[in-house]
């Protein structure tokens, strides 16, 4: 899939775990381990939303898009 989820980068930047991040976020911890592990296949608004207010930062500093070999 040509998006990546970076979201490792900015937890780490900002000195957050994995499950203090999923409780400030109210999702679980397996839905945030699935994000963070490029397995999700959509994320909501809101949930990105909350991932940006609790880490301090842009849905652009998460989400990074890389083109297919096939579509170029």
């Amino acid at each position: 899939m040509p998006i990546i989820v970076n979201l490792d980068v900015m937890m780490a930047k900002r000195k957050i775990s994995a499950g203090e991040l999923a409780e400030r976020i109210e999702i679980t911890p397996a839905n945030l381990s699935i994000l963070k592990n490029n397995k999700a296949k959509a994320i909501r608004f809101s949930t990105l939303e909350a991932i940006c207010k609790a880490l301090d930062c842009q849905p652009g500093d998460v989400l990074a898009y890389t083109p297919d070999e096939e579509s170029t």
